[in-house]
């Protein structure tokens, strides 16, 4: 019997991102939390997680790992996972430019390195599609639309930059619904920050996402805009650190967190 993506615990999941397959992880192991990576030299390491305290809602912090720390058992279970492998694919960034995009990091990692593990929006795609909300980017087997907007984070010493939303576009009758749910978990993100006109956040061509690949908006449906853990490599775009490392948008570190330790009443 063949086990889906959403039925692989997040340790096969790991093993298998470890072993070279690169995908998005949009609906895999349903009911766990995923996660955003960003990792600065410790000399930034205070910035960023001041910057991710001044801006919770597009940088929920699910951990942080000292720098020369590359597991946590919370977030990568007893097996003993890696930072550096267990993502399908990584960017590396040098004085704020993409330098490259890996499938591992282990000849790029630093032993200055401290890892902040970001929540992302895709753990509460899970609770969405149980209650029978579509969610367009996974029906069209494309990544999730991800775009900075012209709304400003706020500052922390040396970091600063846009915050970045992605959109799953909704029939009207179930925008409350998914407003309710992802409400929920404000750990991943929480509600979201804008429904309905793009261009009331600086988005200017909702078809050309910054990130991500675009999708099919049906007739009739309505953009919804949730805050993206993608902001802390907006960030390091826009602040310039001389190094920093993150994760592929859209592909993320599958956590051994029940989605339901993030629930809220």
């Amino acid at each position: 019997m063949m086990i889906t993506p959403a039925e692989t615990t997040p340790a096969a999941a790991r093993a298998q991102f470890r072993a070279g397959l690169r995908r998005p992880t949009s609906g895999c192991s349903a009911g766990y939390a995923q996660a955003n990576l960003i990792a600065l030299p410790q000399g930034q390491a205070f910035d960023m997680l001041l910057f991710a305290q001044r801006n919770p809602k597009s940088c929920p912090v699910l951990g942080v790992l000292e720098a020369g720390q590359l597991s946590s058992e919370p977030l990568l279970g007893v097996e003993g996972g890696d930072i550096r492998t267990d993502i399908p694919a990584y960017r590396v960034y040098r004085s704020g430019e993409l330098a490259e995009e890996v499938p591992d990091v282990v000849e790029q990692w630093r032993d200055d390195l401290v890892a902040f593990l970001i929540g992302c929006s895709f753990t509460f795609e899970a609770p969405m599609l149980e209650a029978g909300l579509p969610i367009a980017h996974i029906d069209q087997g494309v990544n999730v639309p991800m775009y900075e907007t012209g709304i400003a984070c706020e500052p922390a010493g040396s970091i600063s930059g846009p915050m970045v939303v992605s959109m799953r576009p909704l029939p009207p009758h179930l925008v409350s619904d998914a407003v309710r749910i992802t409400s929920r978990y404000p750990g991943v993100h929480g509600a979201p920050v804008h429904i309905g006109d793009p261009e009331a956040l600086g988005i200017a061509d909702i078809s050309a996402p910054d990130f991500g690949d675009p999708v099919q908006i049906p007739e009739g449906w309505i953009p919804v805009f949730w805050a993206c853990g993608v902001t802390p490599q907006a960030a390091v775009m826009a602040s310039k650190p001389e190094f920093a490392i993150g994760h592929a948008p859209g592909h993320m570190l599958i956590t051994d967190i029940p989605d339901t330790r993030l629930q809220v009443p």
